[in-house]
């Protein structure tokens, strides 16, 4: 019984396990999904490349933003690909969602066991605790797991530096199955030869190892993710990276964006810090330094591991207000072209780990104090950690408001605004309409949704979202949304300077796609070229409103649709003159 209280952490990661089960199993498709980056983007193109059975093919076009080649979207040698080559949409998702858990729990189990050998018993309390902590942080879910292997690279280099050997070669080789090169694997390289540098700066000889190391990651990220490689340098098409803009901001906000992001983080690596870990870790900060200033000992200050791991995370901080700086900016991109419209800023994806790293390094050092109550006091922060951000109401913290969206219903009688998974995508209300229609693959278009529920529910689209097509398209579909831009400045500006977002814009409203379930908008003119509209191929509009302009605008009413699961009324126009 006392070895099983001594082990009461264990609980609390089983009861998370347990409890959060139960939630996604019996909430199923009606739990609360996040939409932004997730539903509208990932997940309808993993479902697209399952109903076209293009996971494995090659030289073949996917039917989103009038047929774009399947090597723009995610690789098949990718454990999360492969999760919905496997699973429907939703159990895939799931199931994502609790493999990135257990991913990082167990890396920074590895982790913490390779740096303190025998030690690691004394402190497993925390390092379990800290290491599901991470693993709970609810980042940007397609690359959850990316985020949580961090630990697991960082482990894997360590053991290839100190015990070389084929097998922990070929692990490091296979590792980018975890991971995501254009978000994660080339920063993780860049970081790799900076530390070959340093050790051959320190020990004064070449570090054959940690070069052989770097040389077969880069030969994984190669072969993971090849189509990836094939559409950068291979490939001769202009995209529309090469008119994106990210702006420029003035001096004051440069400073301001590196504080926040210091601060807060940012949404797509939310590490929920500000409130406990930025803090003690500050505090610590100062303590540890003004200790080894007093003992004029400077040779600590720099030699110091936790010094090390908070400046990485100011160096993450400034990079990411820096980006902001067009003259920065272009300097990079002068440099090495092939950077173009890449955001460089995402060195900022590594500070959620840096601030958990630092935080065990604080509690550890609360516990090797050994005075009376540390240890419990560290364990506490360590379970505080936990809670907050079980409790986050963050953006993508789908358990928190499925939790929230169920409690509306039982406490008040009614659900939050949040569509569920199941309604966003209203697959039985577009089945309905597909079959009344005889939609036969026809290009098509959403307005006042997202093309996402088309993509998903096997409807080709002209509209889209996605980071990476090319600028020919992007002039063709303009024209056909010429009409709206014209009217609404806002809405031009913003296609023009980015355009990854091409969806039929409002000509009244500077958006009119949400997923709110209370939608207030029943009806609205179209602004729409439909010469160009048809000259690209297309067919049929969804709409989630009326067009009161339609029969003007060349549309003919082709069906009106509803269905007791969604909150969607469906209205399907087609371009006059068809049948």
């Amino acid at each position: 019984m006392k070895k099983l209280i001594s082990r009461w952490y264990l609980f609390i990661v089983a009861g998370f396990f347990v409890f959060a089960g139960l939630v996604f199993i019996l909430c199923g498709e009606s739990s609360i999904i996040a939409v932004h980056d997730n539903l509208d983007l990932f997940i309808p193109q993993f479902q697209m490349m399952k109903n076209t059975g293009t996971f494995w093919a090659h030289g073949v076009d996917v039917p989103f933003l009038g047929g774009i080649s399947r090597d723009t979207l995610p690789a098949e040698f990718s454990v999360y690909t492969m999760l919905y080559m496997i699973l429907p949409a939703y159990p895939a998702y799931i199931a994502g969602y609790f493999l990135k858990i257990v991913i990082a729990l167990f890396s920074c189990i590895l982790l913490a066991k390779d740096l303190y050998g025998e030690r690691f018993e004394a402190y497993k309390p925390l390092v379990w605790l800290l290491g599901f902590a991470y693993g709970l942080l609810n980042v940007f879910p397609a690359f959850g797991i990316p985020f949580a292997s961090i630990p697991l690279v960082i482990f894997l280099v360590r053991r290839v530096y100190r015990e070389p050997s084929v097998k922990w070669y070929g692990a490091l080789f296979l590792y980018p199955l975890l991971s995501y090169f254009s978000y994660f694997g080339l920063f993780i390289l860049a970081y790799m030869a900076v530390s070959l540098i340093w050790l051959w700066i320190k020990d004064k000889r070449f570090p054959l190892r940690i070069f052989l190391a770097v040389c077969v990651l880069s030969a994984g990220c190669i072969a993971c993710e090849y189509r990836l490689f094939g559409t950068m340098l291979l490939s001769d098409e202009v995209t529309i990276r090469s008119t994106m803009e990210a702006g420029s901001f003035t001096a004051a906000e440069i400073a301001k964006t590196i504080k926040e992001v210091f601060a807060k983080g940012m949404f797509h690596a939310e590490s929920v810090h500000t409130v406990l870990v930025l803090p003690v870790c500050m505090i610590y900060f100062l303590w540890r330094n003004v200790s080894y200033k007093k003992n004029k000992n400077l040779k600590g200050i720099v030699n110091d591991l936790y010094n090390l791991l908070m400046l990485v995370i100011v160096f993450n901080s400034v990079v990411y207000g820096l980006y902001y700086w067009e003259g920065f900016r272009g300097l990079v991109e002068a440099l090495c072209p092939p950077l173009t419209g890449w955001q460089f800023n995402r060195t900022v994806f590594f500070s959620p780990f840096l601030w958990y790293a630092a935080f065990f390094l604080v509690l550890k050092g609360i516990y090797d104090s050994k005075r009376r109550g540390a240890k419990a006091a560290a364990e506490l922060m360590a379970f505080a950690a936990v809670m907050i951000i079980v409790l986050s109401g963050t953006r993508y913290n789908d358990l928190y408001h499925t939790c929230l969206d169920q409690t509306y219903q039982i406490v008040k009688g009614r659900q939050t605004d949040q569509m569920s998974f199941g309604e966003f995508y209203s697959a039985e209300l577009f089945e309905n309409a597909k079959e009344d229609i005889g939609y036969q693959g026809e290009w098509s278009a959403a307005y006042g949704f997202y093309p996402a529920v088309l993509e998903y529910n096997g409807i080709a689209t002209l509209d889209g979202y996605l980071g990476f097509y090319s600028q020919e398209y992007k002039e063709a579909f303009r024209k056909v949304i010429a009409p709206a831009l014209l009217r609404v400045p806002e809405s031009r500006d913003y296609f023009d300077s980015w355009g990854a977002r091409a969806y039929l814009y409002s000509g009244t409203d500077i958006s009119i796609v949400n997923a709110s379930r209370n939608y207030q908008i029943t009806e609205q003119d179209i602004y729409i070229d439909l010469d160009a509209f048809k000259a690209l191929g297309g067919r049929y509009i969804f709409s989630r409103m009326a067009l009161t302009n339609a029969e003007e605008a060349g549309l003919t009413e082709a069906g009106v649709y509803t269905h007791e699961d969604s909150t969607y009324t469906l209205y399907v126009y087609e371009t006059a003159g068809e049948s």
